[in-house]
């Protein structure tokens, strides 16, 4: 394939994982799982964890890994937040778990998003495990393993993947522009492992836009198309308010947010990742980390995202 036509394909889908040993960052989880496959022993399996760190690509390898090439014929994939509702979802799970097939003792449902569906969904879910449990085994994924009722979370082996390593995600960032032949700086890597934030998926897309600018990728080609404030203006515009220049903190904060377009949400997002990294005395710090956690509140709530982080930065700057 030409690297031309390589370019037209989503890389996510491209370098998707075919076994399980090529999911990256999760080595303890992916031993246990491997072991569950080589005893032809798998059971109902939950995988909890944010968005982008391998939960699908590991139930992915899971069904190459026992089917081989049947893996489509065996291998169901749901999306338990569909507006369909649980009613054509539970009817999809009973006609694929009837459907004759040979050679397998069970074979897969991947439920994605089980913790969007509620708690009557769930209950009827739970039923349906228990009368498909001699032909069938359950995937589910969540964000937070909190939403899932316990009676599902007792038939299942519970594995946690948190966010992805910066080292892992910058090695696949590596892997993958070397085999498309891509030019690339080292401040270009990590500025695409800043701003993916452990999300392997993030990093990929956000390598794939910058590649496909035509230029190098490097750190201002990659905060441009990541719509990504560098961790130094985020500092500049928080020292300039603990320091009591409203003025100046409020200058960049405008720049960020009507020059450049870029979202109150993530500007919050990388202050609170960012706030123990100023080297801030930890009374200041503790300080600005409650006004980020009530400004993060009141914009989810609906209030003007331009308002609250003003009064952020004003209230910081009052206090010092």
């Amino acid at each position: 394939m030409s690297e031309s036509a390589g370019r037209q394909e989503i890389w996510v889908e491209k370098y998707r994982p075919e076994r399980l040993e090529d999911v990256v960052g999760h080595e303890n989880i992916i031993s246990r799982i491997e072991s569950y496959v080589e005893q032809n022993d798998l059971p109902h399996l939950l995988f909890a964890g944010p968005a982008g760190v391998g939960k699908t690509a590991t139930s992915v390898s899971i069904a190459k890994e026992v089917y081989g090439d049947d893996w489509r014929e065996n291998f169901l994939e749901l999306n338990a937040s569909d507006e369909r509702g649980i009613d054509v979802v539970r009817d999809r799970i009973k006609n694929f778990a009837r459907a004759s097939f040979g050679g397998y003792d069970y074979r897969i449902i991947f439920l994605d998003e089980a913790d969007a569906l509620t708690s009557d969904a769930q209950s009827a879910l739970r039923r349906t495990m228990e009368q498909f449990s001699n032909n069938t085994r359950f995937i589910l994924s969540c964000n937070y393993s909190s939403q899932i009722i316990d009676p599902i979370q007792s038939r299942c082996a519970v594995f946690r993947f948190s966010q992805l390593s910066d080292d892992a995600v910058a090695a696949q960032v590596r892997n993958i522009a070397e085999r498309e032949g891509i030019e690339y700086t080292d401040d270009g890597v990590d500025a695409l492992v800043y701003a993916a934030d452990g999300d392997m998926r993030r990093a990929i897309n956000s390598l794939q836009a910058a590649a496909a600018t035509g230029e190098r990728v490097e750190e201002d080609v990659v905060y441009g198309i990541t719509a990504t404030a560098r961790p130094e203006e985020i500092e500049e515009m928080v020292t300039s308010a603990i320091t009591g220049d409203f003025v100046a903190a409020r200058s960049v904060l405008d720049e960020m947010l009507t020059e450049r377009g870029l979202a109150g949400g993530d500007i919050i997002d990388q202050l609170h990742r960012s706030v123990w990294e100023f080297e801030l005395e930890e009374e200041a710090a503790v300080r600005l980390m409650d006004r980020v956690g009530e400004a993060d509140y009141r914009i989810a709530e609906g209030a003007n995202e331009k308002v609250q982080l003003e009064a952020l930065l004003a209230s910081v700057a009052l206090e010092n």
